[in-house]
């Protein structure tokens, strides 16, 4: 299995890194620009202004060099984003240890995508509650976040495995919660079974039932589930 961690500027540390390099784990990490580094990406961000005052359209072209902080241990790989867009120059720089890829599908898919991990911590928090962490105790604390870690899984599983080619598809976690689970209904108890019955103007009884039916479909849900 290959690991990758992913993180900003602030995660941007040797001790880390080395770690990290010590135990075959890979890393995308942003690194804050100094001096050095703006001074090594000269030339490119003179390249880019170049192409941009040819063409008067947005320059993304992307280099590598090797780079090593004062603090640091040794040199490491430093992509280079060199961009020119309307309202100036824009360089980013971020520092790897993935060899084989090249310089693009490092920062476009693995550095861009990290911040859809805040996306998904944030709809945890809001939509699942991760953040009511108000007893004294630790331990209760952090039961507290682990049920809403599994409510986030399951809601995952559903949106993944029975929410495909209708309106929730691509829905957040408040949003599901909110159209089909918190809904009105009323609950009759009998020896055999608990019946619901949900109000006829229910705007999405059609989605509700079509999820329902996957859920009984054996064969529509992870080898995991079914």
């Amino acid at each position: 299995m290959r690991i990758i961690l992913r993180g900003d500027s602030g995660f941007c540390r040797w001790k880390l890194m080395r770690w990290c390099e010590q135990n075959h784990v890979f890393y995308v990490l942003g690194l804050a620009r100094n001096q050095v580094l703006e001074r090594q990406a000269a030339p490119f961000m003179a390249a880019a202004k170049t192409q941009f005052e040819a063409t008067s359209r947005k320059v993304r072209n992307f280099h590598e060099v090797r780079y090593a902080a004062k603090t640091w241990d040794h040199q490491r790989r430093v992509i280079v984003k060199a961009e020119h867009l309307p309202e100036g120059p824009n360089a980013r720089f971020v520092v790897t240890n993935l060899l084989r890829l090249g310089p693009a599908r490092i920062y476009d898919e693995l550095y861009v995508a990290r911040g859809d991990m805040e996306n998904r911590i944030k709809e945890q928090q809001l939509a699942l509650f991760a953040d009511r962490t108000s007893c004294h105790a630790f331990l209760a604390n952090q039961f507290r976040v682990l049920l809403s870690a599994a409510a986030y899984v399951l809601m995952e599983t559903l949106r993944r495995t029975a929410l495909p080619d209708t309106e929730l598809e691509q829905a957040q976690a408040g949003t599901i919660r909110l159209k089909l689970l918190k809904i009105a209904a009323r609950v009759v108890t009998s020896v055999r079974r608990i019946v619901l019955h949900l109000s006829s103007a229910y705007p999405l009884a059609d989605v509700f039932a079509r999820v329902l039916a996957r859920l009984h479909a054996p064969y529509l849900l992870p080898p995991a589930l079914s």
